[in-house]
């Protein structure tokens, strides 16, 4: 295999632009890359920590990712896909400080396992069963991402969950 030269001066226009691209696309890319590892790192060592330091929470990891706890288990039917659940909340940070709650308002509704909800949540929701109370630690890739737009980047979070009740949805069962 031959070994491409390339002589900058003598390249015809075109040909230095594409060239400059490709290799500004690479940078960018191997860069980004080893950020993006980074922080995935760091937040996988932030949840370990987090385990670490709650060893009474006995969490089962899911295949997903997703953190599950049955703290109570429920009394009812497991929700289905389609069915529509009613749940009480509060969502959590690691480090303890609470950022949202329906506890003590109204009931908070939504058609399980149909994505009106982080990834996370509709997974753990699908576990539990009506009656029941739950821990969800999510990691970001589950919960709110990436992009530090809605909730701050690679954030893993945790949800102390009761599932109130359920409503067959259109699949019935």
């Amino acid at each position: 295999m031959r070994l491409m030269r390339y002589n900058l001066i003598t390249m015809k226009p075109i040909m230095k632009v594409k060239l400059i691209a490709v290799i500004v696309i690479s940078l960018l890319l191997s860069v980004s890359c080893n950020r993006t590892e980074k922080y995935e790192r760091e937040e996988a060592a932030k949840i370990q920590e987090y385990l670490d330091s709650h060893p009474d929470l006995d969490f089962q990891l899911q295949e997903s990712g997703l953190y599950y706890l049955d703290v109570l288990v429920g009394y009812g039917n497991q929700p289905q896909t389609h069915d529509t659940v009613f749940v009480y909340y509060t969502g959590y940070y690691l480090n303890g400080s609470a950022f949202d709650t329906n506890v003590g308002k109204d009931v908070f509704s939504f058609p399980a396992d149909e994505g009106w909800v982080i990834l996370g949540f509709d997974e753990g929701i699908m576990m539990m069963r009506e009656g029941g109370i739950a821990k969800f630690l999510i990691p970001s890739y589950l919960g709110y991402g990436n992009s530090g737009w809605y909730f701050p980047a690679y954030t893993p979070v945790v949800y102390d969950v009761i599932l109130d009740s359920l409503v067959a949805g259109p699949g019935g069962r």
